[in-house]
C-alpha cells in the first residue's frame, strides 16, 4: 500500500505546485502588464467629456432672441422619475415628438425644463424659466388673460372616474374628487352649478395618471377627473374604474407662449396646420395598380419642385411633368395629386413605400434606380449632364477645349447626392490618375447649386442640359465647361407591381410624343425664351412671400390663429390676386365675399385690399365655428373651405348624405367630397335640406387650394433644407 500510495502524493503534489506555478505566472503576467497597459491607455485619445448639464437661464424675448441661444426650452409638468419620460399611446408622447419636431423645424435644439406641477408652468413661462408649455394643456378664460394660446390642437371632454360601486355607496353625500393642483379640472368642480356636488381633494406632488387612477381603484380616492383623450390610452387598464360625461365639460387642448411672443405663436400655428395636412397626405401609403387608382379617381404623383417638372407661378402650378400629367389625368378621368417628400428623400424609396403611385420629377433612367424597384415608361426627353463653372473670361476661352476628365482632375464638384450625377461623377474619379472630389449637398436643386457656384462656394457643378436651358434664359452669370459621357433619357417611373399603370402611361406618351399637345407644352417650358424669363423671374423660390398682400394676410390671419399660407392659397384660387376682381354673382375682391355678408360683419369696401382679407378671414372664421369643434385640424379646414365656396348648409346636407352611405361624416376626402358629388343628381338631392349643389365646384375648390398650399410647404422645407447645407 505504501508504494501505491506515493505516486497518488505526487500526482496531487505536482498539481498543486503547477497550480502555483500558474497563480505565481499570472500574478507575474499582471505585473508585467501593467507598464504596457499604461503606455497604451497614454497613447489613446481622451475619452469625449460629458456634455455639460443643462443651467438654465431668464428669457424674455420673442422667436429672433430664442434663436440666439439656439434652444427652445418645453415646459411640462415633472412627473415622479425626473426625466418624466411619457408612455408610448399617450397625448403626452405625440405632444413631446411634435414639440421637438416643431423645435428642430425652426433650427433650434429642444431642452425639456420640468416644472413640480400645473400651476408652475405659466409663472415659469411668464419669468423667462421656459419657452413654451408643451404638453396636455387646457385653455381657459383664467390662464388666457396670463398667456397666449396656439390654436386648438384638439378639442377633449373633462370625464368624471369613479370605481363602479362609487355611486350606490351614498348619493347624497359629496363626491370626494382628487386632482393636481393648477389642473384646469379644479375649475370645472368649483362652477357655481356643481360646488355642492364635489370637494376638492388637490394633490401637490408629481404624480402619474396610472398612480391617480390606482389610487381611485383601490378607494384611496372616491373619483378623479381625467381628458377623454388620456382615458382612451389609460382606463382598459382599469377595469373597474368607470366614467363619466356627467361633468359636461368641454375642453381646447393647447400650448401657450408669453403673450408679447407673437412670432413664437405665429410659427407655432403654421407648424400646427402644416402637420396636420402633410400628416393625412402622408398616412396614405398606399400600393396600388391602374384599377385601384380608378377605383379612387385620384392619381398621387411624387415630384421634385423645380422648373421642368412642377413648381408655383403667382399662386399658379405650372411644370412641364405637371401639365403632361394634367392632361394624362383629364383623360381618364381621375384627380391629380402632386406629392413633394422633403428634400433629403429618395423619390425611389418614397414609391416603394407607397407614398405615390408614380414617379414625375425629370429623372433620369439609371440601372441604380432599376435596382431600386424601378420600372420607367418609355423616355418622353433625352438630355445630357453639362458641368457647370461660374463665368469668368478665362473659363469663356478655355470652354470645350479640354477633356473633362482632365477638366475635373483634383477639383471639387458639388452635386446632390440622390441625382444621377453623383453616381456618374464617382465612376468617372475612379478613371482619373487625380481623382476629382465629389461633394455631397443633401436637398440642393440644380438652380441652388448653381448660384453656390457663382458666388464661389463651389468650383463646380452639374446640371441636366434641358434645366440648364432654363437657367439660360434669365441669367448669364454661369457657363457650361463641358459635359459626362453620353445622353441620358429621362422618363416617368413606377413600381414592378403597377404593369397595368405603366401600360396606361406608355399609350399615353405613345399617343402625345411630338404631337401638338406635347410639342406647345414642351415649347412653352423649354423653347420660348420670352414666357420662359417670366415664369422663372416670378416663380415661387421663398416660402416668406408668396403674393403682394402678405403683410395684410398674416395681420387677420395671426389674429384668427390661422396659417396665413392658407389664406394666401384660397385668396388665389378666389381672385388670382386681383383686389379689382368680382364674380358674376356679385362677390367682390380678393377674397370673393358677397358684400352683404361683409356688412353683417360691418365692412364695405371689398374692393379695398384690407377691407377684402380682412372679410374673407371673418366670413372663415364664423363657418368654422358651425362645424363641430372635436373635428381633427385638417378636416375642420376642408370642411370649412367647403362652405366657404358652396355655403354651410350644402356641407352639412353633404355630411349627412355621407352618414347614410356607411362613409365617415367627418372626413372630407374620399367620403363628403364623394357625398357633396351626389347631391347635384335629383335622387340625392331632392332629399337634401338645402337641395341641388354643383357639387364639383367645391371638391374641386378645395383640392386646388390644398395642392397650392402644400406648394407652399414644399418650397418653404427645400429652402430651409438648402439653407442648413450651402
Amino acid at each position: 500500500m505504501h508504494c501505491q500510495s506515493v505516486p497518488v502524493l505526487a500526482f496531487i503534489l505536482s498539481i498543486f505546485l503547477a497550480v502555483s506555478g500558474c497563480e505565481r505566472d499570472s500574478r507575474q503576467g499582471e505585473i508585467e502588464a501593467a507598464p504596457v497597459a499604461e503606455q497604451v491607455a497614454q497613447e489613446l485619445p481622451p475619452a469625449e467629456p460629458e456634455p455639460p448639464a443643462f443651467q438654465n437661464y431668464t428669457e424674455l424675448g420673442d422667436l429672433p432672441a430664442i434663436r440666439e441661444r439656439g434652444l427652445l426650452r418645453l415646459l411640462a409638468p415633472r412627473g415622479p422619475q425626473d426625466d418624466a419620460l411619457p408612455r408610448e399611446g399617450l397625448p403626452s408622447s405625440e405632444w413631446r415628438q411634435l414639440a421637438e419636431k416643431f423645435a428642430r423645424s425652426r433650427g433650434l435644439e429642444p431642452q425639456w425644463v420640468y416644472v413640480e406641477s400645473f400651476a408652475d408652468l405659466i409663472p415659469a413661462l411668464v419669468q423667462g424659466r421656459g419657452d413654451v408649455i408643451a404638453t396636455n394643456f387646457s385653455r381657459t378664460e383664467a390662464r388666457a388673460e396670463q398667456v397666449a394660446f396656439t390654436r386648438a390642437l384638439q378639442y377633449v371632454r373633462e370625464l368624471l372616474v369613479t370605481r363602479s360601486n362609487v355611486r350606490s355607496e351614498d348619493t347624497t353625500a359629496p363626491l370626494q374628487v382628487a386632482v393636481r393642483r393648477g389642473s384646469a379640472f379644479a375649475q370645472t368642480l368649483s362652477a357655481e352649478e356643481r360646488r355642492d356636488r364635489y370637494v376638492i381633494t388637490f394633490l401637490d406632488e408629481p404624480i402619474e395618471h396610472e398612480e391617480l387612477l390606482s389610487a381611485v381603484a383601490e378607494g384611496d380616492y372616491q373619483a378623479t377627473v381625467i381628458d377623454s383623450n388620456l382615458a382612451d390610452a389609460l382606463l382598459p387598464s382599469y377595469p373597474d374604474l368607470v366614467a363619466s360625461t356627467e361633468l359636461e365639460s368641454q375642453r381646447a387642448i393647447a400650448w401657450a407662449v408669453r403673450r408679447d411672443a407673437v412670432e413664437l405663436e405665429r410659427a407655432l400655428n403654421e407648424f400646427f396646420t402644416a402637420e396636420h395636412l402633410l400628416a393625412s397626405q402622408q398616412q396614405r401609403r398606399l400600393l396600388r395598380d391602374w384599377e385601384e387608382i380608378k377605383q379612387r379617381r385620384t392619381l398621387r404623383v411624387l415630384t421634385r419642385n423645380h422648373p421642368a417638372s412642377y413648381f408655383i407661378w403667382r399662386g399658379e402650378l405650372m411644370g412641364f411633368d405637371y401639365d403632361l400629367l394634367k392632361q394624362f389625368a383629364r383623360e381618364n378621368d381621375l384627380r391629380l395629386s402632386m406629392v413633394v417628400p422633403g428634400p433629403d428623400v429618395d423619390l425611389a424609396e418614397a414609391l416603394k413605400a407607397g407614398m405615390g403611385d408614380m414617379v414625375a420629377a425629370s429623372l433620369t433612367v439609371t440601372e441604380s434606380r432599376r435596382r431600386q424597384g424601378m420600372v420607367f415608361t418609355r423616355p418622353y426627353l433625352k438630355v445630357t449632364e453639362q458641368v457647370i463653372a461660374a463665368k469668368s473670361q478665362e473659363q469663356e476661352e478655355h470652354s470645350g477645349d479640354t477633356a473633362i476628365t482632365e477638366l475635373l482632375a483634383g477639383q471639387k464638384v458639388a452635386v446632390n447626392p440622390l441625382s444621377s450625377f453623383y453616381a456618374h461623377l464617382n465612376a468617372l474619379a475612379m478613371e482619373q490618375a487625380e481623382p476629382m472630389e465629389v461633394l455631397a449637398v443633401p436637398g440642393a436643386t440644380t438652380e441652388q447649386l448653381i448660384e453656390a457656384v457663382v458666388r464661389g462656394q463651389y468650383p463646380y457643378t452639374v446640371a441636366d442640359s434641358h434645366l440648364v436651358a432654363i437657367e439660360h434664359t434669365y441669367r448669364d452669370d454661369f457657363t457650361v465647361v463641358g459635359e459626362l459621357p453620353g445622353e441620358r433619357d429621362i422618363a416617368w417611373a413606377v413600381r414592378r407591381d403597377q404593369p397595368e399603370l405603366l401600360q396606361q402611361l406608355n399609350s399615353f406618351l405613345d399617343e402625345h410624343y411630338r404631337g401638338l399637345f406635347f410639342n406647345v407644352t414642351y415649347n412653352k417650358y423649354f423653347k420660348n425664351a420670352k414666357r420662359i424669363r417670366r415664369q422663372q423671374a416670378e416663380r415661387l423660390r421663398s416660402g416668406d412671400q408668396l403674393s403682394p398682400y402678405d403683410p395684410i394676410v398674416r395681420k387677420y390671419a395671426d389674429q384668427a390663429d390661422r396659417d396665413w399660407r392658407m389664406v394666401v392659397a384660397q385668396m388665389y384660387q378666389e381672385s388670382q390676386f386681383d383686389p379689382r376682381a368680382e364674380s358674376f354673382a356679385g362677390a367682390q375682391g380678393l377674397m370673393q365675399v358677397l358684400p352683404r355678408t361683409a356688412q353683417q360683419m360691418g365692412i364695405t369696401n371689398l374692393f379695398e385690399p384690407e377691407n377684402g382679407i380682412r372679410a374673407g378671414v371673418s366670413y372663415l372664421d364664423w363657418l368654422e365655428q358651425r362645424f363641430p369643434r372635436e373635428l381633427p385640424l385638417d378636416q375642420k379646414i376642408y370642411f370649412t373651405l367647403a362652405a366657404y365656396n358652396a355655403g354651410h348648409g350644402h356641407v352639412r346636407d353633404a355630411r349627412e348624405l355621407a352618414a347614410r352611405l356607411g362613409k365617415d361624416p367627418n372626413r372630407w376626402f374620399g367620403s363628403v367630397e364623394e357625398a357633396m358629388l351626389m347631391l347635384s343628381k335629383p335622387e340625392y338631392y331632392r332629399q337634401a335640406r338645402f337641395g341641388y349643389v354643383r357639387g364639383r365646384e367645391p371638391v374641386n375648390y378645395v383640392r386646388e387650394i390644398r395642392e397650392r398650399y402644400l406648394g407652399y410647404l414644399a418650397v418653404a422645407r427645400q429652402e430651409r433644407s438648402v439653407r442648413e447645407q450651402l
